[in-house]
């Protein structure tokens, strides 16, 4: 019975709660005396019945009220979820855009950034905002992870193939000043075939809000193609990510791209 109470929506649960604190509300609980302090509509009546089987549980109206502050308190504390899409909008239907959510996390990073990419394409695009960012916080620590993959059929030692891409990113395809520090994760380039790639999507800022999401730092992936990504804002669980690309680079499975 104490679902009916939880799943009306916060105002109406505060409402409540003030109600049974300040006695304005007290047994026997009718859909009328309800209606008096909460104007929850057809709602009432299941309030009623509710607090009346709590009631006569031994649980008074402040007890009551203190279960549902409790309730709001975990609530607040709970992760704050975005789905985010990319491609076609959808008549009738909400949704952030890959694009903007990328820029405003990155426009808006205070300490550090984790950024994660299969692939990319016209670096000075895709890192303008971050390169931005950067120059105008020095103090920001940015850390990029990056495939490098050599091509069907190329028998170039791999060391020649990191300094080629390294010779390239820096040069052409970062726009900044200040410069990140970006790993990358040599299995990727075994004579024989990848035996493993860096495939993940994600973005860590500020180690509270994370990013995860199946698009590219591509003009396709964050504007065409459809593409589904989830932005969490949780503490606990940005952390995590960026201690687990962390330990991939403290114990070597991934290695840092030279500089130019």
């Amino acid at each position: 019975m104490i679902d009916t109470l939880l799943d009306l929506p916060a105002h109406l649960r505060q409402r409540l709660s003030g109600a049974l604190r300040a006695g304005l509300l007290a047994p026997p609980y009718t859909a009328v005396s309800v209606r008096s302090v909460v104007n929850a509509g057809e709602a009432c009546q299941g309030i009623a019945e509710a607090l009346g089987t709590l009631a006569q549980r031994g649980l008074t109206g402040v007890g009551v009220a203190e279960v549902l502050g409790v309730a709001d308190r975990v609530a607040a504390r709970a992760p704050r979820l975005d789905l985010v899409w990319s491609g076609p909008a959808v008549h009738g239907l909400h949704a952030r855009n890959t694009r903007r959510v990328y820029e405003e996390l990155l426009g808006a990073a205070e300490r550090s950034v984790w950024a994660s990419t299969y692939a990319f394409f016209d670096g000075p695009s895709a890192f303008e905002v971050l390169a931005k960012r950067m120059d105008a916080k020095p103090g920001l620590q940015v850390t990029l992870l990056l495939n490098v993959q050599r091509k069907r059929g190329d028998t170039t030692v791999a060391d020649q193939l990191v300094r080629r891409f390294a010779d390239r990113f820096w040069k052409y395809e970062w726009p900044g000043t200040a410069r990140p520090h970006v790993y990358y994760d040599p299995r990727s380039l075994e004579p024989e075939g990848p035996g493993g790639v860096l495939h993940a999507k994600a973005v860590v800022v500020d180690d509270e809000v994370v990013f995860i999401t199946s698009a590219n730092l591509t003009e396709a992936a964050l504007d065409s193609n459809i593409e589904l990504g989830l932005v969490v804002r949780d503490r606990a669980l940005a952390a995590s990510v960026s201690t687990h690309f962390q330990a991939l680079i403290d114990q070597r499975l991934l290695a840092a791209l030279p500089a130019a």
